[in-house]
C-alpha cells in the first residue's frame, strides 16, 4: 500500500462512503423540509405583525392572531401563487421556466438563442434598413392620402 492510499484511507469523508450516501441525502431532505416549515411559520408571524400594525389604523379592521396571519399567507399563496407567472426574474412561462411552458408560449428562442439574435442583426444590416424605409414611405403616403380625404390613417395591424 502506497503512502497516498494510506493518506486517503485515513481522511475518508463520510459523504463519500457508499453506505452513507442515502442517509446523507435523507438528512438533507429532512433539513430542507424543516427549514421550509420554519420559514413559513416565520412569514405567518410577519403577516400578523404587519396586519396589526397597518390594517386597524387605516381601515378600522380588527387585529388578527398568529394562525389567522398564517392562514392569510396560505390563502394568498393559493390564490396568487398558482397564476402561472412569477414576476421579474422568475420562472413562469414567459421567462425561462420548463421547456414545455416556453414552447407553449412560443418563446423558445427569443431570449436564450444568441445565434438567432446574430441572424436578426445581420438581416437588419443587409435587408432590414431598405425594407424599413419602404415601409415608412408607404405609411407616409397613406397618412398623406388620409389627410386629404379627411379619413383617419390606415394601420397595418395583423
Amino acid at each position: 500500500m502506497t503512502e497516498e492510499q494510506k493518506h486517503e484511507m485515513g481522511h475518508a469523508h463520510i459523504g463519500h462512503r457508499p453506505g452513507f450516501r442515502g442517509l446523507r441525502i435523507a438528512g438533507m431532505v429532512l433539513a430542507g423540509v424543516i427549514f421550509a416549515a420554519v420559514f413559513a411559520l416565520l412569514f405567518g408571524w410577519l403577516v400578523m405583525i404587519l396586519w396589526n400594525w397597518i390594517m386597524p389604523p387605516i381601515f378600522h379592521l380588527g387585529e388578527i392572531g398568529y394562525w389567522q396571519g398564517f392562514g392569510i399567507l396560505l390563502l394568498a399563496k393559493i390564490i396568487f401563487g398558482a397564476m402561472g407567472t412569477r414576476g421579474p426574474g422568475g420562472h413562469g412561462p414567459m421567462r425561462g421556466g420548463p421547456p414545455w411552458k416556453r414552447a407553449a408560449w412560443g418563446r423558445d428562442r427569443w431570449n436564450t438563442d444568441t445565434e438567432w439574435w446574430r441572424y436578426a442583426h445581420d438581416f437588419w444590416k443587409e435587408e432590414g434598413k431598405e425594407a424599413f424605409e419602404r415601409f415608412v414611405g408607404r405609411k407616409k403616403a397613406q397618412a398623406g392620402a388620409g389627410a386629404q380625404s379627411g379619413a383617419p390613417p390606415k394601420t397595418d395591424k395583423a
